[in-house]
């Protein structure tokens, strides 16, 4: 019996041993991953800064009834401190293993943010009409329906920015109005320009399993917004038509960025 005994403990021991080599190898690999693709997205030109993380279920900001956990900048000067520095997003990505990254729009890039069911049904539309689609993500996708409200999955269209548009109303930067006047008109929509940001695949959100994950790469020429906006229009209308028709009140903005 001894022996046998013997024989499992020394089993388990390499059985232990396998798990933690494979623990850390798993753990490199995904870093591997994460500073990849951050370092494709700002070869893209697209601007990084360091956000929050999720912390259980709570922000690594550590405010209290964080409103935007795991969404938000560390920095208040994230506008300025967005960069495509190879160097300083290397830097940022093996100083701070943990951080979700942001990418700041006006500058090079907009997102045009959706929910996650109409913007599915407006990529699916846009590519069979041969439409040029530049990079695509998905917050919040790889939850369940059931475990996450429909209005916190959303579907993030990155296209070039237009600039400063002769109609401001037409525009807005999420950080001051969530609800403009347009919003009738657009249902569902939100158009990060200037003043706004979004995070940026691969990033992690507060609960199990919720991520920011690229459906089309960053490798993506970014298209003209003008050219998208007709199918994401149509398509959160009539998600917008769907949820009235269930009972859903209004959705809630999903990158509110006061803080």
């Amino acid at each position: 019996m001894g022996d046998g005994i013997g024989r499992y403990r020394g089993t388990e021991g390499k059985l232990a041993q396998w798990l933690r080599r494979r623990s850390r190898r798993t753990a490199v690999d995904d870093a591997g991953r994460r500073e990849s693709l951050l370092l494709a997205t700002a070869a893209a030109g697209l601007p990084l800064a360091p956000a929050a993380y999720p912390a259980g279920y709570r922000c690594s900001c550590e405010r209290i009834g964080c409103p935007t956990p795991a969404r938000h900048p560390v920095s208040f000067a994230w506008q300025t401190q967005s960069t495509t520095d190879r160097a300083q997003i290397e830097r940022w990505a093996r100083n701070e293993p943990e951080a979700n990254f942001i990418t700041a729009t006006g500058m090079v890039h907009d997102v045009l943010d959706v929910p996650l069911d109409a913007g599915r049904a407006a990529l699916e539309r846009l590519l069979a009409e041969g439409v040029d689609v530049g990079p695509v993500a998905e917050s919040g996708a790889a939850v369940a329906e059931d475990e996450l409200p429909a209005d916190e999955r959303r579907m993030l269209f990155f296209t070039a920015t237009r600039g400063t548009p002769e109609d401001e109303d037409e525009w807005w930067p999420c950080e001051l109005d969530c609800h403009p006047e347009t919003m009738d008109e657009h249902p569902g929509l939100r158009w990060h320009c200037r003043g706004s940001y979004v995070l940026v695949p691969p990033a992690r959100l507060p609960g199990d399993d919720r991520t920011v994950e690229w459906v089309r790469g960053p490798e993506h020429a970014l298209p003209d917004p003008l050219t998208l906006l007709e199918a994401l229009t149509d398509a959160c209308a009539r998600y917008a038509d769907e949820r009235a028709a269930e009972g859903a009140e209004h959705p809630q903005p999903a990158w509110p960025l006061g803080r």
